[in-house]
């Protein structure tokens, strides 16, 4: 499948969202990754560079990444919502239905060993139910999505680690166990796929 198959070129669903934003961020990776990671929504620096987590957050899920043995291109790295909210607030419950489909025919298309949830409202998106991220994180549920039932994972977003150090091991082993999932154990990449 192409990349330009999996992204979404135009939407107008939620008026608040167009005004707010420069542009889709369609999700990015390649489109036959063994692990998808699902964050909230776009952030003023995504938005402006149209990239899923390329601020701090996503400076700290590389680093983790790459001390799981996994390296940024060989995951598909996806929002919850396509267009950043106004002042960065939490995507609404409307806004998150608006955009499910789009999150839901990416997952389809790529067909990912296992979908990593960052944070609360990936999770409770996907999930459609209440998550308390910490205590669940590196769970895995198996939940319907489309036409398929797939495992997800909860994990803590990496903006956790910056106000809880803490959270850092548990992000860590999280990236660490989605990595097992997909057929990685040892972190090596070629076992994750052609590059």
């Amino acid at each position: 499948m192409a990349q330009d198959d999996l992204a979404v070129a135009e939407c107008t669903r939620c008026s608040e969202l167009v005004d707010s934003r420069t542009r889709i961020v369609n999700g990015v990776g390649p489109a036959d990754a063994e692990i998808i990671l699902v964050g909230e929504a776009p952030g003023e620096r995504e938005d402006a560079e149209g990239e899923p987590f390329v601020g701090r957050s996503g400076e700290i899920l590389n680093d983790v990444l790459r001390d799981a043995g996994l390296d940024r291109t060989v995951v598909r790295i996806t929002n919850t919502v396509r267009c950043r909210p106004p002042d960065n607030r939490d995507p609404t419950a409307e806004e998150r239905s608006n955009c499910r489909p789009h999150l839901d025919a990416e997952i389809d298309a790529v067909d990912p060993s296992v979908i990593v949830t960052l944070g609360k409202v990936p999770s409770e998106n996907l999930l459609e139910r209440s998550v308390a991220v910490t205590n669940e994180a590196g769970t895995v549920e198996s939940v319907s999505i489309g036409e398929t039932v797939r495992d997800v994972m909860v994990c803590v977003h990496p903006a956790a680690t910056l106000y809880d150090r803490s959270q850092r091991g548990t992000l860590e082993q999280t990236i660490v166990e989605a990595a097992a999932i997909a057929g990685n154990p040892s972190g090596d990449q070629t076992s994750l796929g052609e590059f």
